[in-house]
């Protein structure tokens, strides 16, 4: 069966069951339907939440059709959960965007999925719609005020680079001119649109502690400059608080349940590649107050969402996990061997083999962190006994922990080896965190540290508008803000084509980007797509609904 007829087969248990079974009362969830809930901001508690069990799902070098983490994240969950360990789930809300592009959906896949999915998939609780309109409130503040005669900052549209948001693949929009049509329909400027994930307020919301802290990093967006060269920040423009008040509803996460009725929260989306690419410290401070163990994913592999997951946002929120699951598929360390994409589904041993280190550099990059890893190789239907055994001998010959998880087939059960792997690590105790910089280093120093020790680099490099970027950012006494590095997910390095574990290569930083309401810098390496465009034949073609209201095609 298909993802969705799987899913329809299950019998859902009412959100209120499942807010009883997590441990908080009917009365205090806000019910959207039967099976959705958000859940109240004050049943957070800081102090038991750092008992719970915090793992991280991550993921060697992706192919384009990604390695299945959320996948293995709600398995691991449910065998956790089978072995007797109160587990909750903690995952990105999907964005539209691929749901209609190319990857489909984002709510794992066969028997280990959270539910109810088409919901889920789709405009869900609303969060991205209320991010967007706050986005896009700025944007429409920023353009007032340059047309202003009575109100005006002295804004330099020059100097401007907050664009407008779309939780859509829509290319044409990229680029677009604003203010056409006469004096009365704004001032003319070239601008653009971003996909709602890339939004700075997305990052924003997913790092905020509570509503006073979500508004004072909204506040503290960096606009642009005015005309005699001061800095204009949201705040500036009296925003933060209608802004906040757009997103009163969506800073609250949203509880669901997988296949097998247990608890899981959905919240946020950040991209991985743009942003830190992982859910809300809010819903996994939740997950982890009402948790034995609380399982997470971040986005792309180790070296992009990972990374960012550690030196971002656990250095943010003092969160402290235990251990790292590594999620590894023989078709994509095939396709690091040199396969090509079409021939992923033939077994090849040699490709295979060759493939290997780029699983052997992500474990490297685990340990710089001091935190102990279990390799989940994540099962296909077209992978071949030999080249599951050949793994786990490779696996053997590094001394590293790896179970073999078919969660997509079984579910729970397909993941118990791998759950009780995971508490072996987590519960003996070996594990001391420590994120890689220092915020308090240069910027230079910490983008450095990253390239070398993560990626593999030889040094770094950077444009003529870069160096400018690096005095702006001092200039503004923001230069103890982390880093956030836009990168290809495709490569440890910043160019697509170098597959494997590439070796001296050269990181070249483009441009600096300042997200100061986030609280991060974004260096920019190689060509990231913000507004991603539909392919020749993109996933909404196979979606429908009957008469009935019964979707089909979603995936």
């Amino acid at each position: 069966m298909t993802d969705i007829e799987i899913a329809n087969k299950t019998v859902l248990l009412p959100i209120t069951t499942i807010s009883e079974k997590f441990g908080i009362s009917v009365d205090a969830i806000e019910m959207y339907g039967k099976h959705k809930a958000k859940l109240p901001l004050n049943a957070i508690n800081k102090e038991k939440s750092e008992e719970s069990n915090l793992i991280l799902v991550s993921a060697i070098s992706p192919t384009p059709a990604g390695e299945g983490k959320t996948t293995i994240s709600i398995g691991l969950s449910e065998g956790l959960n089978r072995l007797g360990k109160k587990t909750t789930v903690v995952l990105r809300e999907p964005s539209l965007g691929p749901v209609f592009g190319i990857k489909g959906g984002a709510t794992g896949g066969g028997y280990s999925q959270v539910l109810p999915m088409e919901d889920i998939n789709l405009h869900f609780t609303g969060d991205f719609a209320a991010i967007e309109k706050a986005h896009n409130l700025l944007a429409a503040l920023i353009d007032n005020n340059i047309q202003s005669k009575t109100n005006s900052l002295g804004l330099d549209a020059r100097t401007i680079s907050w664009k407008r948001v779309l939780d859509m693949n829509d290319r044409a929009l990229r680029r677009v001119i604003v203010g056409l049509g006469g004096t009365t329909s704004g001032v003319p400027r070239e601008t653009g649109f971003d996909i709602t994930a890339a939004s700075e307020i997305m990052a924003i919301l997913c790092l905020a502690d509570d509503l006073p802290d979500l508004k004072k990093r909204l506040g503290g967006i960096f606009i642009g400059y005015t005309f005699d060269k001061k800095p204009v920040y949201a705040r500036n423009l009296k925003a933060e608080g209608a802004m906040t008040a757009l997103l009163k509803d969506a800073i609250k996460p949203n509880l669901v349940q997988t296949i097998e009725g247990n608890p899981a929260i959905i919240h946020g989306g950040p991209f991985a590649n743009i942003a830190q690419g992982t859910n809300s410290v809010i819903a996994t401070r939740m997950g982890m107050s009402f948790s034995d163990y609380t399982v997470t994913e971040a986005g792309f592999g180790f070296d992009l969402g990972a990374e960012k997951f550690f030196d971002i946002k656990c250095q943010s929120a003092s969160l402290k996990p235990k251990a790292v699951v590594l999620t590894a598929t023989i078709r994509a360390l095939k396709y690091h061997g040199g396969a090509r994409l079409d021939s992923l589904k033939t077994e090849d041993l040699v490709a295979l083999e060759k493939g290997m280190p780029n699983l052997e550099k992500h474990l490297e990059n685990i340990r710089l962190f001091g935190l102990p890893c279990v390799v989940a190789i994540n099962r296909f239907a077209s992978d071949t006994d030999a080249e599951v055994a050949l793994l786990l001998q490779k696996a053997a010959d590094l001394g590293i922990h790896v179970a073999v998880a078919e969660v997509w087939a079984k579910g729970g059960e397909g993941a118990l080896g791998l759950a009780q792997k995971v508490i072996t690590v987590a519960e003996d105790g070996n594990y001391d965190f420590t994120p890689l910089y220092s915020w308090e280093s240069d910027v230079r120093s910490k983008i450095t540290t990253i390239a070398t020790k993560i990626y593999g680099a030889e040094h770094v490099d950077y444009t003529a508008k870069a160096k400018r970027d690096l005095k702006k950012i001092t200039n503004l006494g923001l230069d103890k803000l982390p880093v956030c590095i836009a990168k290809t997910q495709k490569s440890l390095s910043d160019n697509p084509r170098l597959l494997g574990r590439p070796k001296d290569f050269i990181i070249t930083v483009r441009e600096i980007e300042i997200a100061a309401g986030a609280g991060f810098l974004v260096p920019i390496t190689g060509d990231i797509m913000r507004m991603p465009g539909l392919p020749a034949h993109p996933a909404s073609e196979k979606i429908d609904i009957d008469s009935d209201g019964n979707i089909t095609g979603l995936f």
